[in-house]
């Protein structure tokens, strides 16, 4: 089971928040997921990002793969170096 870490989209029509969660590669982006470890608000200036940096490094430590979003957001809080 390849696990990734990616965004979950949420939120009204045009206006996107998304909850950063822990899933299987092969359920859809809204789907079923493992973990909620935090979310980002992009509509807030600066963007609101709220990340559970233990929960992350340890999925990572297993072996998760954070997409290219997640992986940024992961590297501006510090989480990911």
């Amino acid at each position: 089971m390849a696990v990734k870490i990616r965004l979950k989209r949420i939120g009204a029509k045009k206006m996107p928040f998304y909850r950063i969660v822990i899933a299987d590669s092969r359920t859809p982006r809204d789907g079923h997921f493992i973990e909620e470890i935090g979310y980002y608000n992009p509509h807030t200036d600066p963007a609101d990002v709220k990340i559970d940096a233990e929960k992350a490094a340890k999925w990572i430590k297993n072996g998760a793969q954070p997409t290219e979003t997640v992986r940024s957001l992961l590297k501006k809080n510090g989480i990911l170096d």
